[in-house]
């Protein structure tokens, strides 16, 4: 999971990529390297870091030229080293690429490339791509020919940009995102909008199996027969501009503070989807719903809505399963792919293969020009803005509130959201961080930390134990309530913290025996609950709320004690450690 860009105009290339760079570092942010052509020579300056400091200590921005490539990385292959660092040159120097994705036939390539006398210097697969370029276009002496010929040899998934010597940028696409910016003095092409968004809003989705050559001749796309390609123009929304932390310390913190907006707006523009979703789901035989990680727990949400209030049941699947059982999927199902950036390699997979079973493909995705909606007969979009985070905070709450709108028409109205009241609640909650940081600085040190849930509660718990491990790297683990004597009971002394989620509905007697037999055991219990109880040693209070629309409030708190414990831990919680947003290699 990386972040390329590549910009041919008139401009100085290294201000405008190392800025592109910075917008799309939620991307990977293990190191980052720019290339840029100056007079008959590519200069190349890359470390590991992240852009500010490698920009700080190594000046990528004052490398000279108005042609340029750059990259930041999140290691897949080789580790995390300056030499590992994109871009790759050849062996010639003559040719620099960028690469995201993962070339499965890159062992094979290079050991032949070898024998033919070119030289690696670094462990990555993406060095490959260089060096059969460059014999390529030894060979044929022809830009083009060489992009049709390498794009044959490759195997796997990828987007790549390749700056030869002359002074041409060359890029290809194939199942990894690649999308180009048309500026009044100048192209971009990038793995995302944001890396461009300042310049341009004018943009062209590239296509599976197109490449794109730009030189004095303006631009060219072609598919990788080589035959011409048209597309039109589209106009991104200015909403992707939006990205500056403003007054917050982080985009963390600022995202989870837009949940009082982005619920209500969740799915206000994909009204006519989510009526239509509801009525395949009435009546669709089989369903299943496929997400990874935050997204496969609001996949859990929906099962247990669905079934308790509409009687329908719901398969959930982790998106990275579905490989391993492949006829999981009956024929003519209904699959809800639910993502984030629409780009995730697990999710797409999954699509893929229920594609085969002749399944009908509902999505509900932030990104709607994505690969995901791009491959669903019918979107419906989260519409909560840019999340730079890469812990997902805002949009975990807008799949929930899609969820519950599809939940109330599938029940006939026997729920009633009312995402105004949600809203409110939410912004009651946010209103005070005070209690929140007190027990952030309570957890600072602790090692192990376990979240209980019943019910509905249980997948929120999962979340919270997700969002606790990716920003504070502290153990958490998520436990539905009656399991707790079936094992995680011997977990239990003094040096743990418990985080009950106790709202007060029909799971409420039942939870608050669970917190009084842990509190037996010597553990410190913290209630999210709106109804004060002696077993809490610490109390977040939140709302009381009809009982269907917990959920949707409970999550709060948590992301926000998981951000103040990044911030007491001194870790970055915009950037944790070893994650990339946007995992789009398997």
């Amino acid at each position: 999971m990386c972040s390329i860009i590549g910009y041919y105009g008139d401009g100085s290339a290294a201000p405008i990529l190392v800025r592109g760079l910075k917008r799309m570092e939620y991307r990977g942010y293990d190191s980052v390297g720019v290339a840029t052509k100056d007079q008959q020579e590519i200069l190349v300056k890359k470390g590991v870091g992240k852009v500010s400091d490698v920009n700080n200590m190594l000046h990528l921005d004052t490398l000279p030229g108005h042609i340029g490539i750059g990259h930041t990385r999140w290691a897949t292959h080789g580790n995390v080293t300056d030499v590992n660092a994109h871009p790759h040159p050849s062996s010639s120097g003559k040719i620099a690429i960028v690469h995201n994705g993962i070339i499965e036939n890159y062992s094979e390539l290079k050991a032949d490339l070898e024998k033919r006398g070119y030289q690696f210097k670094s462990q990555t697969d993406s060095e490959v791509i260089a060096n059969l370029l460059q014999f390529n276009f030894d060979e044929l002496l022809d830009i083009k020919k060489s992009m049709i010929k390498t794009t044959s040899q490759l195997k796997g998934h990828y987007a790549f940009v390749a700056m030869f010597e002359s002074g041409t940028l060359a890029a290809a696409k194939y199942h990894e995102p690649l999308i180009i910016g048309i500026g009044k003095n100048g192209y971009f092409l990038s793995s995302d909008v944001l890396g461009f968004i300042e310049k341009t809003d004018d943009v062209i989705y590239l296509d599976n199996g197109e490449f794109v050559i730009l030189d004095r001749l303006g631009l060219q796309i072609f598919n990788f027969d080589g035959n011409p390609v048209k597309h039109q123009v589209t106009k991104v929304s200015k909403e992707f501009a939006d990205v500056y932390k403003g007054d917050y310390a982080h985009f963390t913190l600022k995202e989870i503070s837009e949940q009082p907006d982005t619920i209500v707006r969740a799915g206000e523009s994909s009204r006519d989807a989510v009526s239509n979703a509801t009525e395949f789901i009435r009546h669709a035989r089989n369903i299943y719903i496929t997400g990874s990680g935050t997204s496969y727990n609001a996949a859990l949400v929906a099962k247990y809505l669905w079934q308790k209030y509409a009687k329908i049941k719901t398969e959930p699947i982790i998106s990275s399963e579905l490989f391993f059982s492949p006829d999981a999927i009956e024929p003519n199902s209904i699959l809800i792919a639910i993502s984030q950036s629409g780009e995730s390699a697990d999710v797409l997979e999954a699509v893929n293969i229920a594609k085969k079973s002749n399944a009908k493909i509902l999505s509900i995705v932030n990104i709607l020009t994505s690969s995901l909606a791009q491959e669903s007969a019918l979107v419906m979009g989260m519409n909560c803005g840019p999340e730079i985070g890469v812990a997902a905070t805002k949009s975990f709450t807008a799949q929930l509130s899609i969820i519950y709108k599809i939940t109330e028409k599938l029940c006939d109205g026997c729920i009633k959201l009312d995402e105004r009241k949600i809203s409110d609640a939410v912004s009651r909650i946010l209103a005070d961080h005070t209690k929140i940081k007190e027990i952030a600085k309570e957890l600072r040190e602790i090692k192990d930390i376990y979240i209980l849930g019943r019910a509905v509660h249980y997948p929120i718990a999962s979340e919270s134990a997700l969002k606790l491990k990716e920003l504070t790297y502290i153990h958490a683990e998520g436990i539905p309530g009656g399991e707790l004597k079936h094992g995680p009971l011997a977990l239990m002394d003094s040096s743990v913290y418990v985080i009950i989620i106790n709202p007060n509905d029909h799971t409420y007697s039942d939870t608050l025996t669970s917190a009084r037999e842990i509190k037996a055991r010597g553990a410190k219990i913290i209630g999210i609950s709106d109804k004060p109880s002696d077993v809490y040693d610490f109390w977040i209070e939140i709302p009381a709320i009809d009982d269907a629309f917990y959920p949707l409030i409970e999550i709060i708190p948590i992301q926000l004690l998981a951000y103040y414990c990044a911030v007491e831990k001194n870790t970055d919680p915009d950037y944790p450690r070893n994650l990339a947003k946007s995992v789009t290699v398997k």
